[in-house]
């Protein structure tokens, strides 16, 4: 999933200054399960924003809503008819969320009340960590599930550097090394001999290489969205 954290409050105070009628939009999906910018995350943010801007004698009127995704136009389109009511939308969806509104809605100030970090999971409880970083050119069937893009801090791609100590990553003490992690799944999963071949310099073309990146499925497109 999308991880990301909520903003300090004093930071999303200073994005709205000016403002007068604020719709705080929340997102029931990723931001929802990392307890972000859920329901109760726009409740208490709101509540906070109406509660400090009263304190600061200007009393900025702050409205909530939270929709399923905000990534995709369908679950926003029914905002339209509200947002002519309000000056500007404070979204808690990720950065994606944030840029689907805007392009939705062009004619609206969309200011962004999180912070994106990383695709990851929650590995105990109150504790996310990275997994993915979406580098289109995946080798988790050679390394036993654990992405060394991810996870070595160095990126490598034939094993460990000469900083991991102990099945530690040099970076850190409670960093574990992404190598010995790989080296013992394989050991267990008796693939050692894949991790014998010597992988060649990795390409990086699929990730961030040449602007942003577009998958096109033609099975799913509609004929109408077809150009001669």
């Amino acid at each position: 999933m999308i991880v990301a954290e909520q903003k300090p409050l004093a930071e999303i105070k200073e994005m709205l200054d000016g403002y007068e009628k604020v719709l705080v939009a929340g997102c029931g999906t990723c931001v929802t399960v990392c307890f972000a910018g859920g329901e109760k995350e726009v409740g208490i943010l709101a509540s906070s924003l109406r509660m400090s801007s009263k304190l600061d004698g200007n009393g900025i009127g702050v409205d909530e809503v939270t929709v399923q995704r905000q990534c995709e136009w369908e679950y926003i389109d029914p905002l339209a008819e509200q947002l002519d009511d309000y000056d500007a939308v404070l979204s808690l969806g990720c950065g994606i969320g944030v840029q689907t509104l805007a392009e939705r809605f062009p004619a609206k100030h969309i200011l962004p009340g999180l912070n994106t970090t990383f695709m990851g999971m929650p590995t105990e409880q109150g504790i996310w960590e990275e997994r993915c970083q979406a580098c289109g050119n995946c080798i988790l069937h050679l390394t036993g599930g654990i992405c060394p893009i991810s996870r070595c801090a160095k990126q490598l791609l034939n094993g460990p550097c000469g900083g991991s100590q102990n099945g530690v990553c040099e970076i850190d003490s409670d960093v574990p090394c992404a190598w010995q992690l790989i080296w013992e799944r394989a050991t267990e999963l008796g693939t050692l001999d894949q991790l014998m071949e010597v992988q060649p310099a990795k390409d990086w073309t699929t990730s961030r290489d040449g602007g942003p990146r577009r998958i096109i499925r033609d099975d799913l497109r509609l004929p109408e969205d077809y150009q001669d």
